[in-house]
């Protein structure tokens, strides 16, 4: 009984771990976005460019991953 209730823990904790990493990557990318979209410096066109440069560096940063176009491992 002792086991499975450590493996849940572990099973819990690398859950969290997981789960915080997750987090702090969307919210890093979000920001690199927001912070485009809000430069008072760009115009319009600008800003469009800025977004499509982030979103391909996140694609050149998680290639390799394992991830398939749709986003998916499995």
């Amino acid at each position: 009984m002792a086991t499975v209730a450590a493996d849940r823990a572990l099973i819990e904790a690398v859950v969290a771990e997981m789960s915080a990493g997750i987090e702090c990557a969307v919210d890093f990318w979000i920001g690199q976005i927001e912070d485009a979209l809000q430069d008072p410096r760009l115009t319009t066109l600008g800003r469009l460019n800025a977004v499509h440069e982030i979103v391909s560096e996140y694609r050149r940063t998680t290639e390799g991953s394992g991830a398939r176009g749709d986003g998916y491992v499995a």
